[in-house]
């Protein structure tokens, strides 16, 4: 009786740690959706610059340090938002995404030919799994980040800019989401247990 009372608490404040975590990472794609549908590309840029910057200054502060993945991603945003706005042309803002997940799936890529998992760097205090789960897990990640390249590269070309923006706010993050979950079988089956 008495774990579980302390556990509940515990529970409670993990929930609210993702939730704040999701909000600081979804919240400057969601500014940069509504001012791009109010404004235009140019206004909606500078914004999601602005919005990530605050958002990585406010990861800092609130979890006490900045993820590898949204420190690379917002230094992208910066470079590349502000090539968009130097040179007035959206597509640097638009292959962002596409240089951003290859970058991704090559350092991936490269890790596992080097022999190692750089996700293991990354997730080691969060997840306990063996070198194949980590293998395994890392290859999945690698080829996600591919196919999220392509597709941002299929999208941009072939659509409005304004459906692009929908696309990368209200797709590319669901499916990330929807990606991460269907990976919880693989956590588990090379999952370390606690000594």
């Amino acid at each position: 009786m008495g774990e579980q009372t302390a556990t509940k608490p515990e529970e409670a404040s993990a929930t609210r740690s993702q939730l704040l975590k999701l909000a600081v990472e979804v919240g400057p794609l969601i500014v940069f959706f509504v001012v791009n549908s109010k404004a235009g590309i140019y206004w909606g840029t500078g914004v999601f610059m602005v919005a990530t910057i605050v958002s990585l200054i406010a990861s800092r502060f609130i979890f006490g340090r900045i993820p590898v993945m949204p420190l690379v991603s917002g230094a992208c945003v910066v470079v590349f938002g502000g090539l968009t706005l130097w040179l007035q042309d959206d597509h640097f803002i638009k292959i962002k995404p596409t240089i951003v997940n290859g970058l991704f799936a090559a350092a991936l890529f490269g890790g596992l030919l080097a022999g190692h998992s750089l996700l293991k760097v990354v997730f080691g205090e969060v997840f306990r799994l063996n070198e194949e789960g980590w293998r395994k897990l890392t290859l999945r990640w690698a080829c996600f980040f591919t196919v999220l390249a392509v597709l941002n590269e299929v999208v941009w070309r072939t659509v409005s800019t304004d459906t692009w923006v929908s696309f990368k706010v209200f797709a590319i993050m669901p499916l990330t989401m929807a990606f991460a979950i269907s990976q919880i079988g693989l956590l588990k089956a090379h999952e370390i247990p606690a000594d």
